[in-house]
């Protein structure tokens, strides 16, 4: 789009679907690789990825040419094929429905940055659940707590 100048930065948030943390640190570095494959493709810059266990932060610069629905959608559908290409799960692979979306601006970029890249020392003393509503609200984004992910610590326990 000629004469169109942006600067729109948004931190994304999505998580696996199913009831196991599947997203094994062995495979992140080749996650994080393809993902960011993904979103170059798409002519959108991705500035910083981290693939936890079950669920996945990035911080997307994007143009005004493509929706965050779009890339989302498309960084799903094609991680997940992808994941499901290399057998690292047992069964099929697939990503909860659902995303969290948080606008960034210029001047925190330095912050989400470190945030994302900084998960397993975020989720050494808080839950996946604990973090996500703690954006929601600190974001003053309306949520329904039926509409939100699944969650692994809410799962019933599986006796044999």
């Amino acid at each position: 789009m000629p004469n169109t100048y942006s600067q729109i930065y948004i931190h994304i948030v999505f998580a696996v679907k199913g009831k196991e943390n599947i997203i094994r640190s062995d495979f992140r570095e080749e996650l994080h690789k393809y993902t960011t494959g993904i979103v170059t493709n798409k002519n959108q810059k991705l500035i910083a990825i981290f693939c936890m266990s079950d669920h996945v932060h990035l911080l997307i610069g994007l143009k005004p040419d493509m929706s965050i629905s779009e890339i989302v959608r498309d960084i799903k559908a094609n991680s997940s094929r992808f994941i499901n290409s290399k057998k690292w799960i047992k069964g099929k692979f697939q990503w909860q429905e659902g995303f969290g979306a948080f606008s960034v601006s210029q001047s925190q970029m330095d912050k989400v940055y470190n945030y994302i890249l900084n998960q397993e020392k975020h989720h050494s003393s808080k839950s996946f659940k604990e973090e996500y509503i703690e954006l929601l609200k600190k974001y003053e984004v309306a949520y329904k707590e039926e509409y939100l992910f699944e969650w692994l610590e809410d799962m019933p326990l599986l006796r044999s």
